[in-house]
């Protein structure tokens, strides 16, 4: 079984340059070097074009819509790190307007995860992700398979029609958490959660003042491009 990462470098008082050296290459550019495993890739069928990573349409997204910058993040529903982030990054986003935020399920933590996943893509097919996603990743306890329906339920979710879409759209599913998979191995990413911020790779956690140095770094390579 895989572990999340270990938050340990994630400091508060991290000063901008610390928070920097967070992001793996040291605030390296995606696209930067052409050999680089971590650059998008131009191919068509490469799971690292841009529009696979960026504007994936089968993956949901929050956020605005119609942002200058997008933070893509790889999740496991029963990673604590990822549960005690959350608040956090929601809080970013709102707080920014001009961000949005590509959720893709990345289940590396066991079965239970998933489970966990596949009904939340599959409660897209009655537009309740984001009531599936907030209600599994607000608890602060492990998940279980009865603990994940009793959660679902309880944030309206028709338990009857997401059981079905589940097995109707099963192949679908399982394509998209391979497809995020793969995208998070090539990114070279050891555990969740881990995020692309513009065009930098963030292999770990950050805290709010550090995701605003980046998203402000990213906009500022967005306009030198």
């Amino acid at each position: 079984m895989k572990r999340s990462n270990n938050p340990a470098g994630a400091n508060p008082g991290c000063t901008r340059r610390k928070a920097l050296g967070l992001l793996g290459g040291g605030a390296a550019l995606l696209g930067a070097g052409a050999a680089s495993r971590s650059a998008f890739a131009q191919g068509g069928d490469d799971v690292l074009t841009e529009a696979l990573v960026l504007r994936d349409p089968d993956v949901p997204a929050a956020g605005n819509p119609d942002g200058d910058i997008n933070i893509v993040e790889w999740f496991d529903y029963n990673c604590p790190y990822c549960r005690k982030i959350a608040p956090e990054i929601q809080q970013v986003v709102q707080d920014d307007g001009k961000v949005r935020l590509v959720l893709k399920d990345w289940p590396i933590l066991g079965e239970v995860s998933k489970f966990g996943a596949r009904m939340a893509l599959a409660a897209k097919y009655q537009g309740k992700y984001m009531a599936a996603h907030e209600a599994m990743i607000g608890v602060s306890s492990r998940l279980t398979e009865p603990r994940i329906r009793e959660l679902l339920a309880g944030a309206g979710i028709d338990m009857d029609r997401l059981n079905r879409d589940a097995t109707t759209n099963a192949k679908a599913i399982d394509t998209i958490l391979a497809r995020n998979h793969d995208q998070a191995v090539a990114f070279g990413f050891k555990g969740t959660p881990s995020f692309i911020v513009g065009k930098f790779r963030v292999p770990g956690i950050l805290n709010m003042a550090e995701f605003e140095m980046v998203i402000a770094d990213a906009r500022k390579a967005k306009k030198s491009n």
